[in-house]
């Protein structure tokens, strides 16, 4: 069932007089239960997409819709995880969390809120950490408390902007799979839909049901991923045939969709 579309989208801003075109024709259909991830090259338009799922920006042309309302700024039916974790620095952990709950759940009371808190924080393996002001955990620790905090939302979609881009391989690895565990986890989320931006080819391989390939401004390719065996490792499915082939031509995109810019 569709949950998210874009039709016939486009979107430009201006920067200095000048008038950039960010995206243009897009259509696409994110479907319910679809952990999707959006792919190519920084600069081709992926964040811009997550921002006006996310309501932070309008389209100029066209529209994007959830459940086939147009999407007219940000909700609660919504949570975004940052790359550069986005806490109040001034709160703890366990305040971090439970400000999301108080902002979003009218007539839940602060003890009710702080108890809802730490369960979480306890689902990301933070518990202990909860009086912990962010300057005093690591990113990995500060990106495990953000997960949380979008969680608190009880969003029916989650929107993920590079979160794990600036950890450690092996960091990154255990986030890939704790969040696979929360995804996966129906009984405690209501989640519907996962979108995930992401420049790592093989990142998007352990994570996605669907990847979408992105050149500047338009998409060029999707791909649908085989259904992960639920008693294997994240890393199993990558090892399939079909997987390398897939793999393949997404690198092969990579290299023709290359524009020689940087980050």
């Amino acid at each position: 069932m569709p949950r998210i579309t874009f039709k016939d989208l486009e979107y430009s801003y201006v920067d200095l007089n000048e008038t950039y075109l960010a995206l243009e024709n897009i259509n696409l259909t994110i479907n319910d239960g679809e952990f999707l991830c959006l792919v190519g090259h920084s600069g081709c338009g992926k964040s811009t997409m997550l921002s006006l799922i996310a309501g932070l920006i309008k389209p100029t042309k066209g529209s994007v819709c959830i459940d086939d309302a147009p999407i007219e700024g940000p909700g609660p039916d919504r949570s975004i995880v940052f790359q550069n974790y986005s806490l109040f620095s001034w709160q703890k952990a366990l305040k971090n969390v439970s400000f999301s709950i108080l902002k979003t759940h009218p007539g839940v009371t602060k003890e009710q809120a702080d108890e809802q808190a730490l369960d979480l924080l306890d689902r990301v393996g933070m518990k202990e950490a909860a009086n912990r002001y962010p300057f005093q955990l690591s990113g990995g620790m500060r990106q495990r408390v953000a997960i949380a905090r979008a969680l608190a939302v009880e969003a029916n979609t989650m929107l993920l902007d590079e979160p794990f881009g600036a950890l450690d391989p092996a960091i990154r690895r255990k986030l890939q799979h704790l969040l696979l565990d929360l995804w996966n986890d129906k009984e405690k989320s209501c989640c519907k839909n996962a979108v995930f931006v992401t420049h790592d080819i093989d990142e998007a391989l352990i994570l996605a049901d669907r990847i979408v390939f992105m050149e500047p401004r338009h998409i060029i390719k999707d791909f649908i991923l085989p259904k992960r065996d639920p008693g294997e490792p994240p890393e199993a499915r990558v090892l399939l045939p079909e997987m390398a082939e897939m793999k393949a031509e997404i690198l092969d995109l990579f290299e023709k969709t290359d524009t020689g810019s940087e980050d």
